[in-house]
């Protein structure tokens, strides 16, 4: 993936529609070489891409909305 080497699980799309705390907590447990973030819709991010990072995308009441990948 994108100049990853051995990066593990690089994507849950099991979790749109989840807790994003709790996404999170599946994210690390799963692959425990990336860090998860959750973000807010609307928040402004960094565009750099990182093989260490997952963004948690959440809605207003803390809902997954994209699927979480590496980047």
């Amino acid at each position: 993936m994108s100049g990853c080497s051995d990066e593990g699980k690089s994507s849950w799309p099991e979790l749109v529609g989840v807790n994003g705390e709790a996404a999170a907590a599946v994210i690390m447990e799963e692959n425990p070489k990336v860090g998860a973030v959750i973000v807010k819709e609307g928040m402004m991010v960094t565009m750099d891409f990182r093989c260490d990072r997952v963004r948690v995308w959440v809605d207003k009441c803390g809902i997954v909305k994209e699927i979480p990948h590496i980047g």
